[in-house]
This record gives structure tokens, sequence and C-alpha cells, in this order.
């Protein structure tokens, strides 16, 4: 197995709670309230701010030119394309990019972003890169998983849109070209004495990507 469905596997309890959290099979079924949503989309955009960061840090600790260009694609498709889908769903509720640009950082906003930077400040690139892998690679599995669903209700159009975003062909294809450079890397530096503190760094940034899910129910509980 590479790195990523090894580490998937042997965490496969909190990796589900994750990818089929009550937050995204609500969206896919189309009762997810909408403050829930709206809550989760103004933070994740927070959130994407950090993540730009830590993809930037990837840069300073790539070893060779190559991985410096991973990283650089991978920080474009933040800033110019993932951020702008939460200003387009945000718009709906007459949210700009400068009133999410104000808005104060939730606690499990500071608790999962900085748990990804320090890794990365603290390790070498294949930590960071097994820190990022839940939210990249979960919200792939996610969205691959929910493309053909039908939300109903009123928000049906924006969580379709939301499915249609990270199943698509090229988030998908972000996503693979980013689980085949952390795998590449992993054949480069990886031994078998660092397989367990890279689990344990998988699993904590597991277990902050479903309290992140769980943010947003939180918001009408």
């Amino acid at each position: 197995m590479s790195l990523f469905e090894r580490l998937r596997e042997d965490n496969k309890a909190v990796w589900q709670r994750y990818t089929q959290h009550n937050f995204v099979m609500s969206m896919a079924r189309g009762d997810l309230p909408e403050e829930s949503f709206k809550t989760y989309l103004q933070q994740d955009y927070l959130f994407l701010i950090q993540f730009s960061r830590a993809y930037a840090l990837a840069v300073y600790k790539a070893s060779n030119l190559a991985d410096m260009r991973e990283a650089l694609e991978g920080l474009k498709a933040l800033l110019d394309v993932e951020m702008e889908l939460h200003v387009e769903l945000c718009a709906q509720w007459g949210i700009t990019k400068t009133d999410l640009e104000a808005l104060p950082e939730a606690s499990e906003t500071i608790g999962y972003t900085r748990y990804v930077l320090e890794t990365g400040m603290s390790g070498d690139l294949l930590d960071l890169q097994v820190a990022l892998a839940p939210c990249i690679l979960g919200y792939a599995e996610i969205g691959r998983a929910n493309l053909a669903s039908m939300p109903e209700g009123p928000m049906a159009a924006a969580y379709r849109r939301w499915f249609e975003e990270y199943g698509g062909d090229a988030y998908q294809e972000a996503a693979g070209a980013f689980e085949n450079w952390m795998n590449n890397t992993a054949a480069d530096v990886m031994t078998p004495v660092r397989y367990g503190r890279l689990s344990t760094i998988f699993a904590q940034a597991t277990q902050l990507e479903g309290d992140f899910w769980q943010m947003g129910l939180k918001q009408v509980v």
C-alpha cells in the first residue's frame, strides 16, 4: 500500500467519522441548516488563509525545485480557486471578501490550523504533507462519494455547488497530484521507525477535521 492508503486504513475509524460526518450527510440530503453551512464557509475561508501559509512553508521545507514547484501550485490553487468558491457562496448572504477577512477565528479554526503549521515548522516536508492530507484528500473523497447526490430544500443549489467543486475533475486531479507528491516524498525519506509518528499526525489532523464539521452543527444545537 502507498503511505496514504496505509494511513487511512490504520486510522479507519476516525477517518470514517470525518468523511461520513453528519454535517456532510446532511449536506447530501439537503437538510443541513443554512446557519450551519454559513458558519462553516466563513470559518473555512479563514482556515484556507492559514492553509495557504502551510503551503508556503512547504516551499521552504522542500529540498529541491520540483518539490518547491509542487507546493507553489497548491498555494496558487488555494488562493486563486478554492477561496473564491467561498466568496461566491457567501455572496448569497451579502457577505463580501472584506467581511470574511475581518471575522474572528473560531477556536476550532485556530486549533486545527496551528496544529498543521506547528507540525510543519517542527518537522520536515513529509510531516507537513501528512498533516495536510486529511483536508486535501478527505475533501476529494467526500466530493467523489457525494457527487451524484441530489440535495433538496432551499440550500440545495449551494450544497450541490460544493460537491461539484470537490468532486469535479479539477479538484480530483489536484488531490491525486498531492497524494503522489506525498507518497514520493515518503519513498525518499520515510523509515519504518517514522511511521508511528506520521500515523499520529494523520489521526490528529483527521480528528480536527471532524471537529471543524461539528463546529458548524453547534450553531443549531
